[in-house]
């Protein structure tokens, strides 16, 4: 993973319009640059099956040596809180996501597999039989609205039931078994999604999690079922393989925490602990859905906490991101609207070319080609 060096007030040097071109060992995988892809819900996967457009997709956006990091996949059938999202729990999943990793693959880049479960975040539409959401708590999301399987419909988000103390080894079972089934589409390793207030995070954060169990209450029971997961996940394919994705700050989905730098540093140090192949922090400006604000907050503590491949994300730009590299804030820098809207957004930067603007309103269309494989390259093609 390579040692970290922590320069928080480093100079400007010569190299520093190179940073995010510098090649950078993240445990076995040797990266050519440090512009990474962030995981972007798309919804193009029909009935939960990655489809064969998103091999286009992905293949754009690939360069050799290049890290990519899939959309959120769900790890069971009670997964899902958005409509056309996939999952890798069964043999056609793995089948569907098989020729995906390949494009990639052809083309040189390293290739990792989000594993989510959006617990509360969801409605009984979308749940085997109707049943109510899992979720850490019993408490329903107040603000904001679910869209249906339907991709149209919009209603409030469904009370959720928490999960019994004795069906959390289920759960954790379940990322071990979609874990194995991503390698076995040939993923490079998976990243647990751990942020945004999905499942994990609504075990972590103390807005959210009133448990009396050895699952709530303290930190440590509250970072307890995350890190059953991070463990047993580990122990199913290895440290090398594993990385997670965090966002201490982020309120997403009524999910806040009373003290955040203390969640992201137990976390941090805990996860050093395990040896993982990186840690993906996302920046507290990104405290709602999208939106970029100021904060006086900083990812420092954690990047100090962890003693491994560190990685953000959270509304960077080239120069922002070369002086996150340069400081040492971080390792790498995830982009996630820059890159979904510029197939060759490393070259874009290596040259400072213009970038193409994104459009917001075919973020999470069904269309198989339009705001999703239309982005032009530089040279006006898109392929």
């Amino acid at each position: 993973m390579g040692e970290v060096h922590v320069r928080e007030n480093a100079a400007p040097h010569a190299e520093q319009n190179n940073a995010l071109f510098q090649p950078l060992q993240v445990g076995p995988f040797h990266l050519s640059h440090r512009i990474i892809l962030a995981p972007l819900t798309r919804c193009r996967s029909y009935g939960g099956i990655p489809q064969p457009h998103a091999a286009l997709y992905y293949g754009q956006r690939t360069t050799p040596g290049g890290l990519l990091i899939a959309e959120a996949t769900g790890i069971n059938p009670t997964c899902d809180g958005y409509p056309s999202t996939p999952s890798c729990y069964t043999d056609e999943h793995v089948e569907g996501w098989k020729p995906i990793v390949k494009a990639v693959h052809d083309k040189g880049g390293i290739f990792f597999l989000q594993l989510w479960h959006v617990g509360r975040q969801s409605h009984t539409a979308y749940q085997p039989n109707g049943n109510p959401p899992p979720s850490s708590t019993n408490k329903k999301i107040e603000t904001g609205m679910v869209i249906l399987p339907d991709g149209k419909t919009m209603e409030p988000f469904s009370q959720p039931k928490a999960i019994e103390t004795e069906e959390v080894a289920n759960y954790v079972q379940d990322y071990v078994t979609a874990a194995k089934q991503a390698i076995k589409a040939g993923f490079d390793g998976v990243e647990l999604h751990g942020a945004h207030g999905y499942l994990l995070d609504q075990f972590m954060k103390d807005g959210v999690n009133d448990r009396t169990d050895r699952y709530g209450g303290s930190l440590e029971n509250r970072c307890r079922f995350p890190l059953e997961v991070v463990d047993a996940v580990v122990a199913a394919i290895g440290a090398e393989k594993v990385g997670i994705r965090l966002s201490p700050f982020a309120d997403y989905g009524e999910a806040h925490d009373s003290d955040p730098v203390a969640l992201g540093v137990y976390m941090a140090q805990e996860l050093s602990k395990r040896n993982i192949v990186y840690a993906h922090y996302v920046e507290p400006r990104m405290k709602a859905a999208g939106e970029v604000e100021n904060s006086p907050d900083s990812l420092w503590p954690f990047r100090k906490a962890f003693k491994g491949t560190f990685l953000a994300a959270g509304g960077y730009n080239k120069e922002e991101g070369v002086k996150a590299i340069v400081s040492g804030k971080a390792d790498g820098i995830v982009y996630g609207r820059l890159f979904l809207a510029n197939p060759d957004l490393p070259k874009r930067f290596q040259v400072n070319a213009p970038l193409n603007k994104y459009n917001r309103d075919t973020f999470y269309t069904q269309d198989p080609v339009v705001g999703y494989t239309d982005y032009p390259f530089l040279d006006g093609t898109s392929s």
